[in-house]
């Protein structure tokens, strides 16, 4: 079977290990394994992993202390685990990057599920003339997930990038929470609408030194648009 990712699991628990790892390799997946913080920082470098798979609650150093650590040098995909489920835990995680959420229990299909999705980024190459976008020193590259701000390359996760230019590449368009949820998270995806509200704030905070004739507008009661001044 050919590979089609590299897996880093993070976990402190070897059941979640031997789980997770049985369905990813009857689907081709290769893996590294982590079983503190530390290591996961360390082996998410050296293995160079397509996805991250990360616990919340790990020893040494925590899931949201590695997710900070991981996302100033890398936009390495992160699907977190927690066993705890509670919201500030799910938004806290969204904030710092995660590309999704999964609460234990769960079912190793469904991980297997998530994977597939947040790895589903390379758009075919029909399409590659179709994969930037520009506006008044703005960049969007969907194809290797670059943002530019007046030349600058900006520090975007996958899901920002999708998500922006998503909203870019209809531009006046209004897209509801739903309707961006199916479009950029799937829609085997499932958490709630809130991601779409801190994905949009994280979007905005690192384009706010911007002054240019273009925004992502909040249309109340809806969602959310790309909009062009002229």
């Amino acid at each position: 079977m050919n590979t089609v990712g590299h897996i880093l699991i993070c976990d402190d628990q070897f059941i979640i290990h031997e789980t997770i790892i049985l369905y990813l390799k009857a689907e081709g997946f290769t893996y590294d394994s982590a079983y503190d913080g530390e290591e996961a920082i360390r082996k998410a470098y050296e293995a160079n992993p397509d996805l991250i798979i990360l616990d919340l609650m790990m020893p040494k150093i925590n899931g949201i202390e590695v997710c900070r650590t991981l996302r100033k040098t890398t936009d390495v995909p992160i699907i977190m685990l927690t066993a705890k489920g509670e919201e500030i835990d799910k938004i806290l995680g969204l904030e710092l990057g995660a590309d999704d959420y999964i609460v234990k229990p769960f079912s190793p299909r469904e991980v297997v599920a998530r994977v597939k999705t947040v790895l589903r980024r390379k758009p075919s190459k029909s399409n590659e003339n179709k994969s930037i976008l520009r506006f008044e020193g703005l960049e969007i590259n969907i194809s290797s997930y670059e943002v530019r701000l007046n030349e600058k390359l900006l520090h975007f996760t996958p899901k920002e990038v999708e998500l922006i230019y998503l909203l870019a590449s209809h531009p006046g368009q209004v897209f509801d929470r739903e309707q961006i949820l199916q479009e950029v998270w799937g829609s085997d995806y499932f958490g709630d609408t809130r991601s779409v509200d801190t994905q949009i704030k994280r979007i905005r905070q690192k384009l706010s030194s911007a002054n240019m004739k273009w925004s992502i507008r909040s249309i109340y009661g809806v969602g959310y648009k790309f909009e062009v001044f002229k």
